[in-house]
C-alpha cells in the first residue's frame, strides 16, 4: 500500500507546497473576529505560527487577539503575540496601511488568508442594487484587491501563499443566495486563475470551499443546514488541506462531493432535485 501511494505521489503531486510546520510562519488572517477566521487563528497560535489578525471591529478583534496570547500559552515557545490590523477590505488604502504596517514589524509574509466576507440570504425577487455592492464588495472585490495589494512582496519574495475562503455556493444556483452564490463563484474562478500564474513563480494559492459551518452569518438561514460544522471543525479541515497541499480545500466530503456531483446533471434533472431538497 505505501508503495502504491508513493506512486501516486510521484504521479500527481501535490498543486502547493504541503504546509505541516507552522512554528514561525508569517501568517497574516483577514476576518478573523469571528467564526471560521477566529478559530483558525486559535489553532494556528497553538502551533507556533506569527499572527496578524485583521477584521472591521477593533474592540472583538483585540479579544480574539487576547485569546490567541492565551491559547498559545506553554503550548508554544515560538509565539510572540498576535498582531490587531484593524481595516475594512470595502475602504480604499486601508489594507495597503495595514499591509505596509505589518512589513515593518515582520519584513514579509508566509501566508494571506482572506476570510473576510458577508451574506444575506435572498431570493431572485428581494435584490437591490445595495444589498449587489455591499456583498461584492467584500466578497469579491476586497479579495481581488487585497490580493492585488499584498502580491507585489510575495512575487519579490519568491516564496508565499495566498488562501482564499470561497463557499460551496459558487459550485451551481442555490435558493437563497442570489448574491452570495455569484460572488463565491467568482471567487473560485479568480483562485483558479491565481493559481495558473502563479504556481509557475513559486507562489501558492490554496481556495477553501467550506460547506455549511456554524458562524454569526449562518445564524441567519432559517432552513435546516446538512453536515453543519463547528468552527474548530472547519479550522482542523483547512489545517489538514494545507499539510496535504491541496488546491481546493473543502470540508465536509460527505455534503461537498454532492454538490460536485450534482453538476455533472443536466440543468433539468439539477434544478428539479435542488427544488426537491430545499423545498423552495
Amino acid at each position: 500500500m505505501s508503495g502504491g501511494a508513493g506512486m501516486l505521489g510521484r504521479l500527481f503531486p501535490p498543486l502547493n507546497t504541503p504546509i505541516h510546520d507552522w512554528v514561525g510562519r508569517r501568517v497574516w488572517i483577514i476576518g478573523a473576529s469571528s467564526g471560521i477566521g477566529e478559530a483558525l487563528a486559535l489553532e494556528l497560535a497553538r502551533r507556533g505560527a506569527r499572527l496578524a489578525l485583521s477584521a472591521r471591529g477593533e474592540a472583538r478583534l483585540r479579544a480574539v487577539s487576547a485569546a490567541c496570547d492565551a491559547a498559545a500559552g506553554a503550548s508554544s515557545t515560538a509565539f510572540t503575540g498576535a498582531l490587531a490590523l484593524v481595516l475594512d477590505l470595502s475602504r480604499d488604502g486601508e489594507l495597503e496601511q495595514a499591509r505596509d504596517q505589518l512589513l515593518a514589524a515582520w519584513g514579509g509574509i508566509d501566508l494571506v488568508v482572506f476570510n473576510a466576507g458577508t451574506y444575506r440570504p435572498l431570493r431572485a425577487w428581494e435584490l437591490s442594487a445595495e444589498a449587489v455592492r455591499e456583498t461584492l464588495a467584500t466578497n469579491l472585490i476586497g479579495t481581488m484587491s487585497g490580493t492585488a495589494a499584498v502580491l507585489p512582496t510575495l512575487l519579490e519574495q519568491g516564496h508565499g501563499a495566498l488562501a482564499l475562503v470561497g463557499s460551496v455556493a459558487g459550485y451551481g444556483g442555490l435558493p437563497k443566495a442570489a448574491v452570495y452564490g455569484p460572488s463565491k463563484a467568482a471567487l473560485i474562478n479568480f483562485a483558479e486563475v491565481l493559481h495558473l500564474d502563479l504556481a509557475p513563480r513559486g507562489i501558492d494559492v490554496f481556495l477553501i470551499n467550506p460547506g455549511f459551518v456554524a458562524t454569526p452569518l449562518t445564524a441567519q438561514n432559517d432552513f435546516a443546514m446538512p453536515a453543519l460544522l463547528t468552527p474548530a471543525q472547519a479550522a482542523d479541515a483547512i489545517l489538514a488541506g494545507f499539510a496535504r497541499g491541496d488546491f481546493e480545500i473543502h470540508f465536509p466530503k460527505r455534503f461537498t462531493r454532492v454538490l460536485k456531483l450534482l453538476q455533472w446533471l443536466p440543468r433539468r434533472a439539477y434544478f428539479a432535485l435542488i427544488r426537491r431538497a430545499t423545498g423552495l
